[in-house]
């Protein structure tokens, strides 16, 4: 089992994102990224990739989403998004975005 001092690590995020994945616990079987956006941040790319699925939860505010799917997604709210299905995360507001993906291999495998 490893352990990871997460809170430490996210602590200077301003922007951008923290991943837990394979470099980190030596498997490629799942992931997890924690994500800042700042106010008035734009073009935030959210893509599983080939083989992938991610289910998105987002933690703190608001962002506006085009792409695959678009509309507001706010505090609270996730949503499961596969393989080369392309979103664009946007946060037009005064206040910082923060989300979580969950990730790992879908059904039809991935193989590195």
């Amino acid at each position: 089992m490893k352990f990871f001092d997460t809170k430490k690590d996210i602590q200077e995020i301003v922007s951008g994102e923290f991943i837990i994945g394979s470099e980190l616990t030596g498997s490629h079987a799942c992931y997890m990224i924690y994500g800042v956006m700042k106010p008035l941040e734009k073009d935030r790319l959210i893509k599983p990739g080939k083989g992938h699925e991610e289910i998105v939860l987002i933690l703190k505010g608001s962002v506006n989403v085009t792409g695959h799917w678009e509309g507001t997604l706010k505090e609270g709210d996730s949503f499961h998004i596969t393989g080369e299905e392309t979103l664009y995360f946007e946060n037009p507001f005064d206040s910082e975005v923060v989300y979580v993906i969950a990730g790992g291999h879908s059904e039809e495998g991935h193989h590195h």
